[in-house]
């Protein structure tokens, strides 16, 4: 039996094939691809002799099943933009169709496209912001953001640290004019020290920042990123930009967990979980991806700054 169809909830799963055949259990501290937050039963409303469900259909399962069981998990503290999305690990044709209608409901990190990526700690206790660490460069997906990727290859943003807002502004939500009003120079400061001091403008790059929204706020999400990106030729969508503008003598970056740089190769296999296709346009899943109606992460507003 697949070790993700005998899982409970607070089990953390891993798996490295595409196809899932690999699957395992983990300790949640450790490299995961999802968190079990629960298990449901949908054989009520879906017979034996039921066609298996198409990608409408899984969507709406999500959403009507799994969105409550992984909420109570995490005891209500859900940040919709944050780096979490709800889905079902569902089952494949072939189980489907020898009747197994139970589904392991859970919680994954999903990068801006739809990629997955791998989680370190329960999501219980975990920082929910929609944060990456330093020197993570960002792709590009159509006009909006994409998943990790080698800064070597065009990209979008390249992060170059995270602020906490709690700690510089206080408690209690800032308005996003507020926020603005704190992080140009922080970013600044972030961007020199990053880079070494590099003419940024010269190379036709901003410095770049994103906002939190109340909801986010309300779920303990309080830090941002703050990031480096290309100025965009026009209005239609963003510019990317191929190399690393870290000053190439800095010491090695630090980072407080596992850095996530790379999303995980996953073909639309058996067994696969579902990514969410609401949110921001920025964070919808690549045509690639199964989707799912489930609360999703998303990018938050993105503001810019003109290098002097």
């Amino acid at each position: 039996m697949n070790p993700a169809y005998e899982s409970e909830a607070a089990d953390c799963l891993n798996w490295a094939k595409p196809d899932l055949s690999d699957v395992k259990k983990v300790d949640c501290g450790n490299q995961h691809l999802f968190e079990v937050t629960g298990k449901v039963d949908i054989s009520a409303e879906y017979a034996k002799d039921a066609k298996y469900p198409a990608a409408a259909d899984w969507q709406k399962i999500s959403l009507d099943h799994c969105t409550k069981p992984s909420l109570d998990y995490l005891s209500g503290r859900f940040d919709p933009f944050g780096k979490y999305t709800v889905g079902p690990l569902n089952p494949g044709e072939q189980e489907w169709n020898a009747g197994f209608r139970t589904l392991r409901c859970g919680l994954q990190v999903v990068g801006p496209a739809g990629g997955l990526l791998p989680s370190f700690g329960t999501a219980k206790k975990q920082d929910q912001s929609d944060v990456y660490d330093p020197g993570v460069c960002l792709g590009l997906n159509g006009k909006s953001v994409g998943d990790p990727v080698d800064c070597a290859q065009p990209h979008t943003f390249e992060i170059i640290g995270v602020v906490d807002l709690a700690a510089a502004i206080g408690q209690d939500f800032p308005a996003p004019e507020k926020q603005d009003e704190v992080l140009p120079a922080t970013c600044d400061t972030m961007a020199a020290e990053y880079s070494g001091g590099a003419d940024l403008k010269a190379k036709g790059l901003v410095v770049t920042w994103d906002n939190r929204l109340p909801e986010s706020w309300a779920a303990g999400s309080t830090r941002v990123n703050c990031k480096i990106g290309a100025v965009p030729a026009d209005a239609s969508g963003l510019t990317a930009f191929a190399g690393s503008v870290r000053n190439p003598n800095a010491p090695p970056l630090t980072t407080s967990n596992p850095p996530q740089t790379t999303a995980v190769s996953q073909a639309e296999a058996t067994g696969a979980p579902l990514h969410s296709e609401t949110g921001s346009a920025s964070n919808s899943p690549s045509s690639g991806q199964n989707p799912s109606g489930t609360p999703s992460s998303s990018t938050t507003q993105t503001t810019t700054s003109e290098t002097s």
